[in-house]
C-alpha cells in the first residue's frame, strides 16, 4: 500500500486505510525497541526540527527517541530560547530553520492553526505535535494502537471519551480518528465542559450520566481537567467533579469484565481516576499507550520521509 501524505497535520485527511498502514508499520518497529540495539539506519541523514512552543514532557520525549531510534539528524528549539520571544515572527523563524536545508518539522504550539501555517511556509514536511484546543494527531494514533493492541478490532467497539471534552485537542484527533476506523463514540461530560455545538465532534451519543453509561463502554478514555485551559469555574470543585465523572474502585463494578481504560496523561489522581483505577493490572493500558507513542511516531516519522523499507529489521 502507498502512503500519499507529506504531512500530518488533520487527522481527518487520513483514511481508514492511512490509518491502518501507519498502525501496522509501528507493529514492525516493535521488535527494534525490545533488543538490545535499538537503533536502524532508515532516516539517516535526514534532518528533522521540533519546534515545541508550548511545554512538553511525554510529546517531546517521545519524539526525540523515536527520531534517534530512525538514526534522524535532530535540532530541539523552543521555549524561552526562541527567537520569537524576541520579537521575531512565527514566519521569519521557519524561513531561518528552513535555511538549514531540512526535511521535517515537528511543532507544538498553544495557538490553534500554527501547524499549518508552518507547512505553507516552510514547504517540508510537517507533523502537529499538538495545536491549542485543535488536534493532536499522534495522540490518536498511540490511542488507536493500544485500543487495537487490547481489543482486535475497532468495528463495533463502543468507545466512551470522559470529561474535558471542550479544552481537548486529544478529543480533535481522537474521536474523526476512531469513527474512520469503525467505532462508536461517546462523549461524557458536564455541559460546562462540551463544546456548544458537541455533535459538530461526530459522536455518536453525548451525555452527562457516566454510571448510565459504563455498562455499555468498551474502553473508557479519561481526560485530564486541563485546568490551565479553563476559563471561570466550570464546576464547583474537582472533589465534586470527581464524584460526577471520576473512575474509582465503586465505577469499577459498573464496567464490562473486559472494558479498558485509557489516559493521554498526565493522570491527576484523586480527580478523573483513583489509584485503585490508575493502577489496574487488567483494565488500566495507560503505560501501554506511553510505549505506543514510540512506535507510531516512528512510523510517521518513516512514512511521511519515505525511508528505505530494507532497513526495518
Amino acid at each position: 500500500m502507498t502512503f500519499n501524505h507529506k504531512h500530518l497535520i488533520d487527522i481527518r485527511e487520513y483514511s481508514e486505510e492511512d490509518l491502518t498502514l501507519l498502525l501496522d508499520t509501528a507493529e514492525r518497529f516493535r521488535p527494534i525497541n525490545e533488543r538490545r540495539i535499538k537503533k536502524v539506519p532508515v532516516l539517516k541523514g535526514y534532518t528533522v526540527v521540533n519546534m515545541f512552543n508550548e511545554p512538553s514532557t511525554r510529546t517531546r520525549s517521545s519524539f526525540e527517541i523515536a527520531e534517534k531510534r530512525l538514526s534522524c539528524d535532530t535540532l530541539n528549539f523552543g521555549g524561552s530560547s526562541t527567537s520569537t520571544v524576541k520579537g521575531e515572527s512565527l514566519d521569519d523563524t521557519v524561513e531561518t530553520l528552513c535555511s538549514y536545508k531540512i526535511d521535517m518539522i515537528v511543532v507544538r504550539d498553544r495557538h490553534a492553526g500554527v501547524p499549518q501555517k508552518v507547512a505553507r511556509k516552510s514547504g517540508v514536511s510537517v507533523i502537529d505535535a499538538g495545536d491549542g484546543k485543535h488536534q493532536h494527531p499522534t495522540q490518536a494514533l498511540l490511542d488507536l494502537f493500544s485500543i487495537r493492541e487490547h481489543k482486535g478490532s475497532f468495528k463495533g467497539l463502543n468507545v466512551g471519551i470522559v470529561g474535558d471534552i471542550n479544552h481537548s485537542r486529544v478529543c480533535g484527533s481522537l474521536v474523526p480518528s476512531l469513527k474512520t476506523m469503525g467505532a462508536k463514540v461517546t462523549l461524557i461530560a458536564p455541559g460546562t465542559l462540551l463544546p456548544p455545538v458537541p455533535e459538530a465532534l461526530g459522536a455518536d451519543y453525548v451525555t452527562s450520566n457516566l454510571d448510565e453509561a459504563l455498562p455499555e463502554l468498551d474502553v473508557v478514555y479519561m481526560l485530564r481537567i486541563q485546568q490551565e485551559r479553563l476559563e471561570g469555574a466550570p464546576f464547583p470543585s474537582l472533589r465534586e467533579y470527581s464524584m460526577l465523572f471520576g473512575l474509582n474502585e465503586q465505577r469499577d463494578k459498573l464496567m464490562k469484565p473486559d472494558a479498558i481504560i485509557c489516559h493521554p496523561g498526565p493522570i491527576n489522581r484523586g480527580v478523573e481516576l483513583d489509584a485503585f483505577m490508575a493502577d489496574h493490572p487488567t483494565r488500566s493500558v495507560i503505560l501501554d499507550q506511553v510505549y505506543a507513542g514510540v512506535l507510531v511516531r516512528m512510523a510517521a516519522l518513516y512514512l511521511l520521509l519515505g525511508g528505505v523499507d530494507e532497513g526495518i529489521s
